[in-house]
């Protein structure tokens, strides 16, 4: 039983592995501002849980045509997305020092909830066959005491850069974080309780995905 996994995100990469699943990775090509836009267009304004789990959604369905080896794809496709919702405002990636420098000023000692998208195509035989998806959320609580020096040497690391929320809980972020209510790998970047209840949900046991030898 092969898993897929539509992301280039080394911490979801890292998750499964560490749950004894080693995916194939093929990188989705999703223009998540532009999906966002058309979805929004059409349908208005999108809360949090709904963007993830519409952008989780695009990335596995954009894969879904992929030759592995020359070969379609057999297996299980998984698509995931976060971001992560504090005082109102919906935050992705910061991509750049000043936007996480900002946000981090904003959030210390502040509480907010990082929502995860996920998105399963059972895709054995090389056809679609059945899809389902699920979105989970953790509450995160940032240190009240973390001075600036900290921020500015945290951020000099280059890791809060690309992950959602500029801040990761399993890494160099993690002394900062005073309290995570909810499934700790959602803050990672993939809940895998809820990706175990999506494949229950196709008919699958999660221990027949375990390849990897920890």
């Amino acid at each position: 039983m092969r898993l897929y996994l539509a992301s280039t995100s080394p911490a979801r990469l890292a998750l499964l592995r560490a749950a004894g699943i080693e995916p194939a990775v093929v990188p989705s090509q999703v223009d998540e501002p532009a999906t966002v836009a058309r979805a929004e267009a059409t349908s208005g304004p999108l809360g949090p849980s709904a963007m993830v789990q519409l952008l989780a959604q695009a990335k596995a369905e954009a894969v879904v045509d992929s030759l592995i080896d020359g070969e379609p794809i057999d297996g299980f496709i998984l698509g995931g997305d976060s971001a992560f919702e504090i005082g109102g405002a919906i935050y992705g990636k910061p991509h750049t020092p000043e936007v996480a420098r900002e946000r981090w000023l904003a959030q210390r000692g502040d509480t907010g909830r990082l929502h995860s998208g996920h998105w399963l195509i059972d895709h054995r035989g090389g056809r679609t066959n059945a899809a389902t998806g699920a979105t989970a959320v953790a509450t995160v609580t940032f240190a009240s005491d973390i001075t600036n020096a900290e921020i500015d040497a945290y951020i000099a690391t280059g890791e809060p850069l690309e992950v959602a929320g500029a801040f990761t809980v399993d890494s160099l972020g993690g002394p900062f974080i005073t309290r995570v209510d909810g499934d700790p790998s959602t803050v990672v970047g993939l809940s895998l309780a809820t990706v175990r209840e999506l494949f229950v949900e196709l008919g699958v046991s999660w221990p027949s995905l375990w390849n990897r030898s920890l």
